[in-house]
């Protein structure tokens, strides 16, 4: 796809849009830096050093030092330890957010969101250590092969299930009530060929005033899901938009791509840990002697860590592909490129974005186009088209 040229965002946005704009920016990027900085000094610590081994293996010495225990306790604390030492930045991004009225939590919502959110961590990060270490002590001469395609199997699973499983946890789900809306947008899933099964509302609105909506669930499960703060902010057709550039994904099966390669990049990682274990000098630097020591986890999470870090830009310029790929398909399939141009407007106004992302947000970071370059594609569209 021939990509547009951007536009500046002064043609768009006013003055002050685009000062409140920047102000966001200054005031959000030292939180986001020192919240990285705090898990990677974290994690570094406990898992290049003695600290995480001695810490885990204090756990499990009331259990007689099993390596069952070691394996469950080991990554509940880490959760926990990285939950708690991450609490200042969250909760100081949590106060910018409402100063700019993108927050709408109170603090008994926000620790409850907390308290979930390490809670859900917690246990599949101790189901699956404890799954590591068993292939380990079953299989040690080619445990590596099974774990790397248990990982990939893991995220077809997980993609699948946790939206289903987990989001109900944080939010209410109702139907959409019967309406030209609720049809319009039923009549747009056929025509893009992608049926689904039910069109619901989330209750949003409880933690934030972002505009979002997406579809998720596959074949007879499959569900467009709007925020009811988009519902309330923007109209019909810019609604309608959203939905079809949401079913743009499943009808490229961009989901269940960028799964598969996601599994790709995990079973690829535990390949590089695997041998990364098999280094005498890094465990003794961990403190442990044998990769089948559950007291190496620490190390493990890092060493994990670290791959996702490296492996993200490449994942985000397939993610920034994609989401260029589904607003084509949304204009193609609306022809209304008037309309996609207010409706980004609308949503960059509302959410605060990013209308001038510097070069490593641009090409770097970023997991979408930024604003300005996709009102530039949907005017590119209208001219293509003379529309």
């Amino acid at each position: 796809m021939r990509l547009p040229k951007t536009e500046r965002p002064s043609a768009d946005f006013t003055p002050e849009q685009l000062a409140r704009s920047r102000q966001r920016k200054r005031e959000t990027k030292p939180i986001r830096l020192a919240s990285s900085a705090v898990g990677l000094v974290f994690g570094c610590a406990l898992g290049f050093t003695r600290l995480g081994a001695d810490l885990i293996g204090q756990l499990a010495r009331p259990f007689g030092g099993n390596w069952v225990a070691a394996a469950l306790l080991g990554p509940v604390v880490l959760v926990v330890a990285g939950t708690l030492l991450g609490l200042p930045t969250a909760a100081r991004a949590e106060v910018v957010n409402r100063r700019w009225g993108l927050s709408r939590r109170g603090w008994p919502l926000f620790w409850a969101d907390q308290a979930k959110g390490c809670a859900l961590g917690a246990l599949l990060l101790a189901v699956m250590a404890l799954g590591w270490y068993a292939l380990i002590r079953a299989l040690p001469g080619t445990w590596w092969i099974a774990a790397a395609l248990i990982a990939a199997v893991l995220v077809f699973v997980l993609s699948f299930l946790l939206p289903v499983l987990v989001e109900p946890l944080f939010n209410k789900f109702t139907p959409l009530p019967e309406g030209p809306l609720r049809d319009r947008l039923f009549n747009l899933a056929v025509r893009a060929g992608v049926p689904v099964r039910e069109i619901l509302v989330s209750d949003a609105s409880r933690r934030t005033t972002v505009l979002n909506a997406y579809v998720s669930g596959i074949g007879r499960s499959r569900r467009i899901v709007i925020w009811d703060t988009t519902l309330a902010r923007i109209d019909e057709d810019q609604i309608a938009f959203i939905a079809t550039h949401e079913l743009g994904h499943a009808a490229r099966r961009d989901v269940v791509w960028g799964t598969a390669l996601g599994s790709l990049g995990l079973a690829g990682s535990v390949c590089v840990i695997a041998a990364l274990l098999h280094w005498q000098a890094l465990l003794s630097t961990a403190g442990v002697v044998h990769l089948s020591d559950p007291r190496s986890f620490a190390l493990v999470m890092i060493l994990g860590s670290l791959l996702g870090a490296l492996g993200a830009p490449l994942y985000n310029v397939h993610s920034r592909r994609i989401e260029r790929r589904a607003d084509q398909f949304g204009l193609d399939l609306t022809r209304d490129p008037a309309t996609v141009v207010a409706c980004w407007r609308q949503a960059a106004v509302a959410d605060l974005a990013d209308l001038e992302p510097g070069w490593l947000a641009r090409h770097w970071t970023g997991t979408h186009p930024p604003i300005p370059d996709r009102i530039a594609h949907a005017r590119q569209w209208a001219a293509e088209h003379a529309v």
